[in-house]
């Protein structure tokens, strides 16, 4: 019977409303005339109450105001109903001029006062059930937690926790920042966060709610401190997410956002231009194709041999100026046709196999894709006049001890001295690993955690760079924008993680760290450490995270022939080939770093 509906609520505050209407002018009749309302001016307050009762639950309807529900009256609403208010009356005062000589004599001040309360009690009406709720002492539901960060995104958190979005209640508010020690925050007393470890033995609190904005640094700092203290289920809210409250991720922990992209500069680079992206279809590939898509390309051709992986970057985007073809870029036949048929301004070449123990069972195969599809991209792009070639690197073409890292290196040199500049102008960007790409450790890890089993990891010491793939993806763009031809970008990744304590983060966020690591070895041309991307000889670009790195020239005529050579040998031999051209390749364990 006392289920509540829209139509129940709209009825409520209709009459609701007119009730408050009707008593505020009279009220304002007994306020004017000190509680003795004049025989002569009954009729005027009969009219008005008639006038005024009508304007208000039109604009009343008119501002939308009747679809807002209790919980959600807020300031905005509020403002709202003072202009209907306001409207009300200038509309009553025009009837007023027009009638003057029918309702005079008039006292015009009951119009302002009239106003003011009924203002007053509409607001009222609708927030009482709020503050009934706010100040109830309600039983709780749900498991205790609290709150990090005295903040606008705590009154967020706390409001919905009052509402039963989540299956918490809050206990206490803590924030590091001593000002704000002490004030209040939605009626919590804002505490210290060397109280955490009391509220945590008064309560039982096993969950903490992060309602702040914090650099990854100072994030991956809360983080500690509170499982320190024995908590273990974190959560972040966030005001722009799908879901805003969420659990906190090993990505959260790991994302290193760089803060001088430039969104202009990459639209300056991209808009109204036809662009191909070879890959597309890839982790690399994909969030390139998205980014392009975004800052405004003409027309995007989308280039894959996976017929799953073009069908999915075909699904995320949905767009008209979308083409994929499917084809292998090494048939330069089939790839000819493309740019015959398209005539792309700008090539993005991100396709390359890159998982290094694949690369070291299939050396032949490692060499097709990733040196004769470079080469095709390369000529083609040349042949038909494409302004602008931007090929993906990795970091594992610096000292490279794997096929993989060495076939990218090849790549390199043959993009780098095929440069023409004023006419086709080919830059290269290396960088490390970007967090959930396929093949990489992190989604490795999830499936080994859903599957109940152990974390493996290869060595105790062995570390990796990460970079979010839509941050890298467009430093990688905010790089060619700026490219004269010829030169090798290299990307800040900043500090390297160590596998083994990402491993035990993710067993920690995943509450299994009973499932523990096992450490099964270095693989074939794995290196224990990374190379640091960035050294002293590098020179910065205008951007912080984008520096320009040396390659030595290579007589093309002759990179060419050892290509050629390349093609023609079977697997065993390929690794000796390639040493011939990268000298500094070394088909071993990297140990010392």
């Amino acid at each position: 019977m006392f289920q509540a509906t829209k139509l129940k609520r709209l009825i409520f505050f209709l009459v609701g409303d007119a009730v408050i209407f009707i008593a505020s002018i009279y009220a304002a009749y007994l306020l004017r005339f000190n509680g003795g309302i004049p025989e002569i001016y009954l009729q005027g307050l009969f009219i008005t109450a008639a006038f005024l009762v009508v304007f208000k639950l039109v604009f009343m309807w008119l501002f939308k105001i009747y679809k807002v529900p209790w919980r959600f009256f807020g300031l905005n609403e509020a403002r709202k109903i003072f202009l209907v208010h306001l409207s009300a009356a200038a509309a009553f005062m025009l009837v007023f001029f027009i009638l003057q000589d029918f309702l005079n004599p008039y006292p015009r001040s009951v119009i302002l006062i009239d106003m003011l309360i009924s203002c007053l009690l509409v607001g009222a009406l609708r927030i009482s059930k709020r503050m009934f709720i706010d100040f109830s002492n309600r039983p709780h539901k749900g498991e205790p937690c609290i709150v990090l960060g005295a903040t606008t995104k705590a009154l967020h958190v706390l409001s919905g926790l009052k509402q039963g979005y989540l299956d918490f209640y809050a206990v206490g508010v803590v924030d590091g920042r001593s000002d704000l020690v002490g004030t209040y925050c939605d009626g919590f007393l804002v505490q210290d966060k060397s109280e955490i470890p009391t509220l945590i033995k008064e309560y039982n609190v096993k969950t903490a709610i992060i309602a702040l904005a914090l650099e990854q640094d100072d994030l991956q700092a809360l983080f500690d401190e509170l499982t320190g203290y024995g908590i273990r289920d974190i959560k972040l809210f966030s005001l722009i997410e799908k879901e805003p409250i969420k659990d906190i991720s090993i990505e959260d922990l790991l994302a290193r956002k760089p803060k001088d992209l430039n969104p202009e500069v990459i639209s300056n680079f991209l808009k109204d231009k036809v662009v191909l992206v070879t890959g597309a279809g890839g982790s690399i590939g994909s969030e390139i194709c998205k980014q392009c898509l975004n800052f405004g390309v003409k027309e995007l051709i989308m280039v894959d041999h996976s017929e799953f992986n073009l069908y999915k970057i075909g699904e995320d985007t949905k767009d008209r100026r979308t083409i994929s073809k499917l084809i292998n870029i090494v048939n330069f036949k089939d790839f000819e046709e493309i740019f015959t048929q398209f005539r792309p301004q700008i090539v993005i070449h991100a396709a390359a196999y890159k998982h290094v123990p694949l690369c070291e069972l299939n050396p032949r195969s490692a060499v097709e894709n990733n040196i004769l599809g470079t080469k095709n991209t390369i000529d083609l792009s040349k042949k038909y006049g494409v302004k602008k070639i931007v090929m993906i690197s990795s970091d594992k073409a610096v000292r490279p001890t794997n096929i993989m890292g060495t076939t990218k290196r090849v790549c390199e040199l043959y993009a780098l001295n095929s440069n023409e500049k004023g006419a086709c102008e080919i830059v290269c960007v290396r960088f490390g690993n970007v967090l959930g790409s396929s093949g990489s450790v992190i989604p490795k890890f999830k499936a080994q955690i859903a599957a109940n089993k152990p974390l493996t990891v290869t060595h105790p010491d062995i570390t990796r760079y990460f970079m979010l793939t839509s941050e890298a993806c467009q430093l990688v763009l905010q790089a060619a924008s700026i490219a004269n031809g010829g030169e090798l970008f290299v990307l800040d990744m900043g500090e390297p993680v160590k596998i083994v304590d990402l491993a035990k983060k993710m067993l920690l966020l995943s509450n299994k760290e009973h499932l523990g690591i096992e450490f099964v070895g270095l693989r074939t041309g794995e290196k224990l450490y990374e190379e640091l991307l960035i050294n002293k000889d590098d020179v910065k670009t205008k951007f912080e995270s984008i520096f320009v790195t040396h390659s030595s020239p290579y007589d093309i005529a002759v990179l060419n022939e050892q290509i050629a050579h390349l093609l023609e040998l079977e697997d065993d031999d390929i690794a000796g080939e390639l040493k011939k051209i990268v000298p500094e390749f070394n088909h071993a364990l990297n140990l010392k770093g």
